[in-house]
């Protein structure tokens, strides 16, 4: 709802258009002063500015520069006043549902026992995510060893799917994957919003790390309200790890590394974060289910009809007349024709 009307967000600064009276009396005395001055017992008035290189202000040309000040000066006040008009009535913020992406980018996730590539089919699967997103608000970090935040918690989802292709091993300088401190990033992130939101977190991975305290630091974290949703990416049979320049990963005995789905592990911490435990297809289901246990916040209709008032604010208008006002004052001198 539009309303129209009109009043200052500030109008205590224009207390400051008192300081115009001092400013007249200052002025009305310093003329007085002047025409009595010593230097008038020497020669008259039409002779002083041959003598000094300099004149006195007429009376008139004296208060029109005065009332031009006055006039710079009120306008000033006015924009600091902050002019307003045209208000529009705009619904509260309520608490609602977020939904923060851990995306493994390790270099196991680039095992090819899922078409393309475990992390080709985990940024499908956040595609899908913002693609079939009605309710939950998201957000990405992308970690190997370092934790990256590639998104906070938003409602444009664009800047998110604009990053995707972007998103490969190449960008973890060290290998290895440690979730804990992915965790602890995405714990930070998610304790700057309301208390009253649903807040998870969705780990996607393929569950190859070893780290012994992960299901402590999870249960702290539902403890605090903050959920743990996993959704698994790869398969029990696993495949080999490429290294770089075509290579494979071998270990000490010079056997090729092979990476497998760890979903024990996974499943494990789904249960200590409270959330759901998926396994990434081609079909919508796990999508679909994953949503669902985000969204568990339920804002009831009249909770709705809270609004505030927002103004078009104004303070540009009187902002643009000052500049106008001076800007002839900053008007080089013209220059002189030089005589032949």
């Amino acid at each position: 709802m539009n309303e129209a009307g009109f009043n200052f967000a500030q109008p205590a600064w224009f207390w400051g258009l008192l300081v115009i009276l001092p400013v007249a009396l200052w002025l009305v005395r310093s003329g007085a002063r002047a025409a009595r001055g010593p230097v008038h017992r020497y020669a008259d008035a039409h002779l002083l500015p041959h003598l000094t290189g300099t004149r006195d202000l007429e009376t008139r040309e004296r208060w029109g520069r005065f009332l031009r000040w006055c006039l710079l000066w009120t306008l000033l006040l006015a924009a600091m006043a902050g002019p307003r008009w045209d208000a529009a009535d705009v619904r509260l913020f309520h608490p609602g549902n977020n939904l923060l992406v851990l995306l493994d980018i390790s270099r196991s996730m680039q095992a090819d026992d899922v078409t393309p590539t475990r992390l080709g089919r985990a940024r499908q699967e956040v595609q899908d995510l913002i693609v079939q997103n009605r309710e939950v608000r998201l957000g990405l970090i992308a970690f190997a060893s370092v934790p990256h935040v590639i998104a906070p918690i938003t409602e444009d989802t664009q800047t998110i799917l604009n990053s995707l292709p972007a998103l490969s091993t190449d960008l973890a300088t060290l290998q290895g994957s440690r979730l804990s401190l992915a965790l602890d990033r995405a714990a930070t992130l998610l304790a700057g919003l309301s208390a009253e939101s649903a807040r998870s977190i969705l780990l996607i991975t393929d569950g190859d790390f070893d780290e012994p305290d992960l299901n402590p630091r999870i249960q702290a974290l539902a403890a605090a309200g903050i959920r743990l949703h996993v959704l698994g990416i790869g398969s029990p049979e696993g495949a080999r790890v490429p290294g770089y320049r075509g290579a494979f990963i071998t270990d000490r005995t010079g056997a090729a590394v092979i990476s497998r789905l760890n979903e024990p592990l996974l499943e494990s911490l789904a249960q200590s974060g409270g959330g759901r435990d998926r396994r990434a297809d081609f079909r919508d289901a796990d999508t679909r289910a994953l949503l669902e246990a985000a969204a568990v916040m339920r804002v009831p209709p009249e909770a709705g009809d809270q609004r505030t008032r927002v103004w078009n604010e104004r303070y540009w208008i009187p902002v643009l007349l000052l500049a106008a006002l001076l800007l002839p004052q900053f008007r080089g001198q013209p220059r002189r024709k030089s005589q032949a």
